[in-house]
């Protein structure tokens, strides 16, 4: 992150309000993280693992956006279309 970003950023999530949203968001995009991450690994680009999985280049994009919450099923596509292995867990709040 740049100064400024990161600057920008603090402001940002000094409001308790802006904090609050953002790490009630933080467990959907570590989840649009590991997708991109696992595509990336596998050297695809979105429009390859896109035709892999039977899907379009714009439906991958909102998966590695965040906007989508995928289902386990496409979770499980998006592994095997990829090389992975999902784990999950679950951990005390």
């Amino acid at each position: 992150m740049t100064k400024s970003l990161d600057s920008v950023r603090q402001k940002l999530l000094a409001d308790h309000e802006v904090r609050k949203a953002y790490v009630a968001l933080d467990e959907e995009f570590a989840l649009a993280r590991e997708l991109i991450a696992a595509r990336v690994r596998a050297g695809l680009t979105q429009t390859e693992l896109a035709r892999r999985m039977g899907t379009t280049q714009s439906a991958i994009a909102r998966l590695e956006s965040g906007a989508q919450m995928p289902s386990v099923k496409t979770l499980l596509r998006f592994a095997k279309a990829t090389g992975s292995r999902p784990v999950l867990k679950l951990r005390a709040a």
